[in-house]
Formats: structure tokens, C-alpha cells, sequence
């Protein structure tokens, strides 16, 4: 891991305000000039219509990058490492990606000239930053606890997968879901833990048939949502998998319904593919497993895996219910979703000067982060800005 010039000692810094207001313009309509108060307009001219303030015109400027400054500095405290993109969702992701992502990189620009965050290239040359003792001092100042974390990122070489679970966990916050890493997952499991117990590994037990031989295996996801009705898996392929992980995925899907090790039960697997690959790779086992499920016998327990639409699949789960009489039949009913979609990659590489003429989709004005709602279910709700309240500890 590199450390690029602009983080030097020597480096200037600049604590100049960014200008967190809305990129948006009004029509030159939009206000009336008022009775016996306007200029008379030669020909040719149009009526002047004032810049929307945005946020400014609820929260000051001053607070207003203060909040800005203090939750992106409390991400990267909470996650050690982190991207601009990062800064766009947690920030703001209720404006268009342009206008999040400018926003965001204003705010990097001026955090990093004022020694808060060091910039570093990875391996794979992507750029992260990470949290510099000036910043933890910066935030303890504010009442927060932090500590600085460019030693730990000057040790990581390839931190893609880590990042992208990252990625998921804050737009499934975004939506207003409560979520968590799969590092947040296993404190979270063994935060109650007494002296000599045993840690719980994982969120669901299962049992894998690979090269002829049965296994019992402990599965936890790459990050994860907590919706009212359960619990939502992400799963990050970056590589193809391979038999024993097209087996994990198997009877992970196969699962849907099963009760968590949180207590609550499993209703959507999310499959996200790196390469277009990797992505034919995990339909071909998923429609597999389409096959082999239809031909299992109807008894209680079963689940079958039905296709409803491209990358978006059904379980079926029989169950066994007691009608009046006394007597009981098996039912199916739907015991969750499987969906498999693309990573975003390409939203990290858009250039706001237009280099690259990278795509601009899947943003939250779309039907696809955290991940694409079936078209059976409810869309999702309206964002709101969260720096209209101040930030609060990121536990």
C-alpha cells in the first residue's frame, strides 16, 4: 500500500468550507418578480431566479460540514478503511449520483488537506484512506472515541472483498435497515460471551454434500440486513466457486426459512458477482438446484427453488398446517427470495469530467442497491438526508 504526496508532512493545509448546497437549478420562472419591486428586463434578457440553498436553508454551513466531516471521519473509525464512494452513501444518498459523489469528493479533498485522512493506492490501484491520529484527535475533540488506523491500512494489499461488503452494509443502512459486516456480526454474536464458553462462529448451521462425502458446516454471510420479516444475506463472489462453495451455496439456499443464530429466520439470499463470469457461474448452480428440488417428494420440509424473474428466484418451503376439524395437510408457502445481481464496480470508476464514460446505474434512484426488490414486494421508501440530525457513535 502506497501513500500518495498529498498526504507528506510537509503537505499544506486547507480548512476552506465545502459547499454542501444542491447542485440542482430552478427553472428561471420558478419566482414571480414581486409587485412594483423588480427592474424592468430589456429584450432578449430572462428574470433571475435565486440558487436553491439545499440543506443550508435547515442546518448552518458551518454545522452542516461539521456533520458531514464528523460521520464520514466516524466510517472510517468504524470500518478502518474506506473509499469515496463510501463517503456518497453514508452521506448522501438521497441526491443523484453526481451530485453525491462530487459532494463526497469535496469533502475528502478538504479532510485529507487537513491531515485527517491519509490517501493510499492498493494493490489493484484502488484509492482508500484511512483514519490519521490528527482525525482521531479531531473527533475525540468533538466527544467521540477514535483511534487512528493508517497502520492498518498500510498493511492491507488487496482489501476489494472487505470494501464491497462494506459497500452493501451502508446502503442497506441507507435504507433505513439496520446492518452489519460479517466482523460486526461475530462481536455482535459473542458480545454476551461468559469466561469458557464457546464463541458462536456463524449465523446458520448446515449440511454439504461435496465429492461424495457429507459435511457440517458453519456458514456466516459477508455482510447482512435485518428486515421486519428476517434476515437478508449478501454474499460477495469475487472469484468463481468452487465445489465446495457452490455446495455452501446450495444449502444455504436450500435453508431459506431456517431460524439464525440471531433468532430470526432467513428470507433473502443476495448472490453479488464481480464478473459477468462469475455471475453465469452462480445462475447455472442456482438453476441446478431448480431442477433438483422439483424432483423431491412432497413432505414436510421440502423447499423447492422456483425462477420468477432474470436473477431472481423463489423458495418454496411445505409445511404442515392443522385445519379445524383436527385433521392436518402439507402446504407450500414462500419462505423467501434468492436474487443474484452484478457489482456495482463500475460506480467507483465514473469520473465526474466524463473520462471513462463509465455507466451511472444502479444508484438509489433505481430499484438495485442494497439490492433489487422483486417485483411482488414493496418498493423502497423515500431517503432522507441524514445530516439533519447530528451524527451519533457509530457502534
Amino acid at each position: 500500500m502506497k501513500n500518495t504526496h498529498e498526504d507528506r508532512p510537509a503537505a499544506s493545509r486547507d480548512y476552506t468550507q465545502i459547499d454542501p448546497g444542491a447542485e440542482t437549478h430552478c427553472p428561471s420562472d420558478a419566482e414571480q418578480p414581486a409587485p412594483g419591486g423588480a427592474r424592468t428586463l430589456s429584450a432578449g434578457q430572462t428574470p433571475r431566479c435565486p440558487v436553491p440553498r439545499g440543506l443550508t436553508a435547515q442546518v448552518g454551513t458551518l454545522a452542516l460540514q461539521d456533520r458531514i466531516w464528523s460521520r464520514s471521519l466516524l466510517l472510517v473509525d468504524r470500518f478502518r478503511v474506506i473509499r469515496t464512494i463510501d463517503i456518497a452513501v453514508h452521506c448522501f444518498a438521497e441526491r443523484p449520483f453526481k451530485a453525491a459523489l462530487s459532494a463526497a469528493q469535496r469533502a475528502v479533498r478538504g479532510m485529507v488537506k487537513a491531515h485527517l485522512l491519509a490517501r493510499y493506492r492498493t494493490d489493484r490501484f484502488m484509492t482508500v484512506y484511512g483514519l490519521t491520529q490528527v482525525g482521531a484527535q479531531w473527533l475525540e475533540d468533538r466527544g467521540f472515541e477514535a483511534s487512528a488506523s493508517v497502520r492498518r491500512v498500510t498493511d492491507m494489499t488487496n482489501p476489494e472483498h472487505r470494501l464491497w461488503s462494506q459497500f452493501l452494509t451502508l446502503c442497506a443502512e441507507a435504507r433505513g435497515l439496520q446492518a452489519m459486516t460479517e466482523q460486526e456480526l461475530l462481536l455482535a454474536l459473542n458480545h454476551d460471551l461468559k469466561p469458557g464458553q464457546s464463541p458462536v462462529q456463524g449465523l446458520l448451521h448446515v449440511t454439504t454434500r461435496s465429492a461424495g462425502k457429507r459435511h457440517h458446516l458453519t456458514l456466516r454471510p459477508d455482510a447482512l440486513a435485518m428486515e421486519p420479516d428476517g434476515i437478508t444475506w449478501f454474499e460477495v463472489d469475487r472469484s468463481a466457486r468452487g465445489s465446495d462453495r457452490a455446495a455452501s451455496l446450495r444449502a444455504l439456499v436450500l435453508s431459506m426459512g431456517a431460524k439464525t443464530t440471531l433468532g430470526q429466520p432467513l428470507r433473502r439470499v443476495m448472490v453479488f458477482s464481480r464478473t459477468s463470469r462469475i455471475h453465469q457461474r452462480v445462475l447455472a448452480t442456482l438453476d441446478g438446484l431448480v431442477k433438483d428440488s422439483a424432483t423431491v417428494g412432497f413432505m414436510e420440509g421440502r423447499r423447492q427453488l422456483k425462477p420468477v424473474e432474470s436473477g431472481c428466484y423463489e423458495v418454496h418451503q411445505t409445511i404442515e398446517v392443522r385445519l379445524r376439524d383436527g385433521r392436518t395437510r402439507l402446504q407450500d408457502q414462500l419462505a423467501g427470495h434468492v436474487i443474484v445481481q452484478e457489482l456495482p464496480i463500475w460506480l467507483p470508476r465514473v469520473r465526474l469530467d466524463g473520462r471513462g464514460d463509465w455507466s451511472m446505474r444502479g444508484w438509489f434512484d433505481d430499484n438495485y442497491l442494497p439490492y433489487r426488490r422483486p417485483a411482488a414486494t414493496a418498493p423502497w421508501t423515500q431517503l432522507k438526508s441524514p445530516l439533519l440530525q447530528p451524527p451519533r457513535r457509530l457502534d
